[in-house]
């Protein structure tokens, strides 16, 4: 059953965690070569593959003990919002485009960029320790999912203007808040 609560959280906390991430940035480059429909439909198979591997990851440690995998999570998300504050810009990156424009190239070059430079992410260990707090992998993948698509797509259609008018370093505060909030959260349900 779908939780709209877990699936709100869910999608707030990857979206914070991903709108100042390079992969936006990756976005908006190949959307500015490329027909973007293409590159949203690459990048958007790569990001249901990392969720459904996030998800999975989630789902095992719900069968450990409950408050080692609260005291775990919460840890996580604690070093998440640490990872947020501490990170450097990476600054423009070149990326490698195909020449050819059909969709299978441009939407193949937008999934394989995604999907490797994404696994691992923040995001995804963010995935993974909110399907382990909720034990709701439906509203999780649902919710992070969106989220990624909503990222991808601002990133492909308008990444330029949002940065604009909305400075980058207080996306990542703001996501590293709400973070730091799910990591005290967590911590707190493991030793009550």
């Amino acid at each position: 059953m779908i939780s709209f609560s877990v699936l709100a959280i869910a999608f707030g906390v990857v979206f914070l965690a991903e709108l100042p991430d390079k992969t936006a940035l990756a976005g908006l480059m190949l959307g500015t070569r490329y027909k973007a429909s293409y590159v949203f439909a690459g990048v958007a198979a790569a990001f249901a593959v990392h969720v459904a591997l996030a998800i999975a990851a989630g789902s095992v440690l719900t069968l450990l003990p409950h408050r080692l995998v609260q005291a775990v999570v919460g840890l996580l998300f604690l070093a998440g919002a640490v990872m947020l504050l501490m990170k450097k810009d990476d600054g423009d990156e070149e990326i490698k485009a195909p020449a050819d424009q059909s969709f299978w190239k441009v939407s193949g070059a937008g999934f394989m960029l995604i999907l490797v430079a994404e696994f691992g992410d923040l995001t995804q260990i963010m995935t993974a320790n909110l399907a382990a707090r909720y034990d709701n992998p439906l509203s999780v993948g649902l919710g992070a999912v969106l989220a990624l698509w909503a990222v991808a797509a601002i990133g492909i259609l308008g990444g330029r203007t949002l940065m604009k008018y909305v400075p980058l370093r207080l996306i990542t505060k703001v996501a590293a808040a709400v973070m730091a909030a799910l990591a005290a959260f967590s911590l707190y349900e493991a030793v009550a």
